[in-house]
């Protein structure tokens, strides 16, 4: 790297943000805030917090659909569990949108914990 090249710069605040929502916006959304939050300069502690949130309530859904392949009981069980995924979804957006870290509901602590290396 060349000394007399200048840093790159930090973040704005609204590009902070941008991945931080981008990866609640499905499997295709996750990619894309990851991708743009791997490029030189982009990384952020907002946006790794949101993309571990994102990655934990997109393998909560997919959970729910392999539950919901049980009868009767699975049906049950999975219906309720995407409510649950539902809700974190969209107080993970809230969250993202005003610049915060709150964890999803339940489950969110854990997610920041299993997927702590992730993203840095």
């Amino acid at each position: 790297m060349d000394p007399n090249q200048p840093a790159a710069a930090a973040p704005k605040p609204t590009e902070d943000k941008t991945v931080a929502i981008v990866a609640y916006l499905s499997l295709i959304g996750f990619i894309v805030a990851l991708i743009i939050h791997n490029q030189p300069g982009k990384k952020t502690a907002l946006g790794s917090f949101h993309l571990r949130q994102g990655l934990g309530i997109m393998l909560c859904s997919v959970c729910m659909s392999i539950i919901m392949i049980i009868p009767f009981i699975g049906w049950v069980v999975g219906c309720l569990g995407y409510i649950l995924v539902l809700v974190m979804w969209v107080m993970g957006i809230i969250s993202a949108v005003n610049g915060e870290t709150k964890t999803a509901p339940i489950m969110g602590a854990s997610f920041q914990k299993w997927f702590a290396g992730t993203f840095n």
